[in-house]
């Protein structure tokens, strides 16, 4: 028996301490066997039926379950708040933070010697490694995996990235109402998370290259038996690493976080990965900032051909082989720090050892790569946006990349999307549309408008991209060209805030700027515009907290206060 693990200090205590203990769990039909002293792991599980791509997670936990008891352990599953990016308003952003605040007190105050988290929707998969990451307590993550393609008439169909291009279509009068309606029964066809390159799946596959999931898990469609089986695995693994760990202190390393930047540019991924990684790393001490996203990924190049920056899906991937393929040339390439600690007790260059490819349409062979390196997310600086802004090249128009164009401003979203379908807004294919108050503080929350639609007199002249400019941003399922995430937002003071209608900026991604071609004197004597009404702080509860202590995009926009862990201490008892 042993008595020095966590769960110990609840369930071994002598007298009334431990009766209490254990005589309340007795009602869920425990038999006294289940206080020997073994390990007692956690499931903590954002299961919703508000969040339709975890829907499926009670059946996972089941599974995790499972190899918990093989291995000898304890299962108790908890829940944690659930982030559904297709429903919640204003924007599930706003609750990341408090997601992992509210996961982090729960994993802390209750007697757990390990913790499995499952996760799927876009913020769930990075609120639960925050909340982990500042426990400290030995962890491993089991995301709920893509869903199948979605079929429409004889092609597949992406979630999201055919979300925006076939509504897009509709509103040009290219194609039928009916039609829209029969694609919107087709596209999400089975349980699970979007299947394009999004931020669901781009941060399950994060969680895999930074070695908190086990090697194999991210890509699998969520109603494969293989994710279940991977789950009960974790579940035994779990049980082993309540003793022997590696706890996520020793996983989410500096190393662990180039990985993982490098496997984000190698697959196309979200410009989301940017601002998870910040707040994830800024929970576990390890240094990192914008720069290091674009000097790390500029020698990757894309190797995967998903949506939204290329034709396949995440069932294609999966069955080519998945992020342990992407991982391996990566390594083979001398751009993967292969002795990186993962939770399964082996390293990265261990678990991807052996991975093949058996699809190389899919996956591309690193010397013939899908999209040249340099074309995943960049970062720019400029008079614009002096602390950083973030563009993804392989969703942006080749043409674009090099734009001057006069500003035409909103100062609200949803100004500019009532505006977009005016066929007398004065706009032509130079303008450059910039939304502003949409950024951590602004909105708040940091809503994901980042790439609002063309002007609909646009379309019909068949213009289908524009430069698009704002502190917002953007779904990992969503392409154009758009600059994303400037900081400082204007809600505090940027120089977003200063632009006018009329005013020229210049955009030039191969040299990183980004230029309000203002006189300096000029921006001296303008104010920032006024934010609408609407838009003044929140008064009470979870927004106020929010919006008074949340840092900017460079930053992660996590919380001021949570920065760095708190570890796992007993919590004092009051029986």
């Amino acid at each position: 028996m042993t008595t020095d693990r966590r769960s110990a200090a609840w369930f071994q205590a002598e007298g009334r301490n431990g009766f209490i203990h254990r005589s309340w769990m007795r009602n869920q039909g425990f038999g006294p066997e289940v206080f020997d002293g073994r390990p007692v792991v956690g499931i903590a599980n954002s299961w919703s039926e508000l969040t339709p791509c975890n829907a499926h997670l009670r059946e996972v936990a089941e599974a995790v379950k499972r190899g918990v008891w093989e291995a000898g352990g304890l299962p108790l599953e908890f829940p944690v708040m659930s982030l559904g990016e297709t429903l919640m308003r204003p924007t599930t952003m706003l609750f990341r933070n408090l997601m992992a605040m509210e996961a982090e007190e729960t994993i802390r105050a209750n007697p757990l010697d390990a913790v499995v988290l499952l996760s799927g929707c876009d913020k769930t998969t990075p609120g639960l490694l925050m909340a982990a990451a500042s426990v400290d307590l030995p962890a491993i993550m089991v995301t709920g995996g893509p869903m199948l393609s979605g079929k429409f008439q004889g092609r597949d169909l992406g979630s999201g990235t055919d979300v925006w291009r076939l509504s897009e279509e509709a509103r040009a009068g290219r194609i039928s109402a009916a039609d829209l309606a029969e694609a919107e029964g087709c596209m999400s066809r089975s349980r699970g998370h979007c299947m394009t390159m999004g931020t669901a799946s781009t941060m399950a596959c994060l969680a895999e290259a930074l070695g908190m999931q086990l090697s194999g898990a991210a890509a699998l469609p969520a109603v494969d038996a293989r994710r279940f089986a991977l789950a009960q695995a974790s579940g035994r693994r779990a049980v082993e690493m309540a003793d022997d760990g590696p706890r996520p202190s020793a996983v989410l390393t500096r190393a662990a976080f180039e990985n993982a930047i490098r496997t984000n540019a190698a697959l196309g991924g979200s410009t989301n990965a940017v601002v998870h990684l910040l707040a994830l790393a800024g929970r576990v001490g390890v240094q990192l900032d914008l720069n290091d996203f674009d000097a790390l990924a500029a020698e990757v190049p894309v190797l995967v051909d998903l949506m939204p920056s290329g034709r396949f899906l995440m069932e294609d991937f999966a069955y080519a082989g998945g992020l342990p393929v992407v991982l391996r040339q990566l390594g083979e390439a001398g751009l993967l720090h292969r002795d990186a600690v993962t939770v399964s007790g082996r390293t990265t260059g261990e678990e991807t050892e052996g991975a093949r490819c058996f699809n190389d349409e899919v996956i591309r062979p690193f010397a013939e790569p899908f999209r040249p390196a340099g074309e995943g997310t960049v970062v720019l600086r400029g008079s614009l946006c002096p602390d950083g802004a973030v563009l993804k090249v392989s969703a942006a128009s080749p043409e674009l990349l090099r734009h001057r164009g006069q500003a035409l401003v909103f100062d609200r979203i949803e100004d500019y999307v009532v505006a977009a379908d005016d066929p007398e807004l004065a706009v032509d294919a130079s303008t450059v549309i910039v939304v502003r108050n949409a950024g951590p503080r602004g909105y708040p929350g940091f809503p994901e408008v980042g790439n609002p639609p063309v002007p609909k007199v646009l379309l019909a002249e068949g213009v289908t991209d524009i430069v698009r400019i704002s502190d917002a941003r953007m779904s990992g399922t969503g392409y154009g060209t758009c600059v994303l995430h400037v900081a400082p937002e204007a809600a505090v003071g940027g120089p977003l805030a200063l632009v006018r209608t009329g005013d020229w900026i210049e955009l030039d991604v191969p040299a990183r700027r980004l230029e309000l071609d203002v006189p300096a004197d000029e921006l001296a004597r303008r104010t920032p515009a006024p934010r609408p009404e609407e838009d003044e702080a929140p008064k009470r509860g979870w927004a106020r907290l929010y919006t008074e202590h949340v840092m900017q995009a460079d930053r992660g926009a996590d919380l001021d206060f949570l920065t760095g862990g708190s570890g796992d201490p007993v919590p004092r008892h009051s029986h």
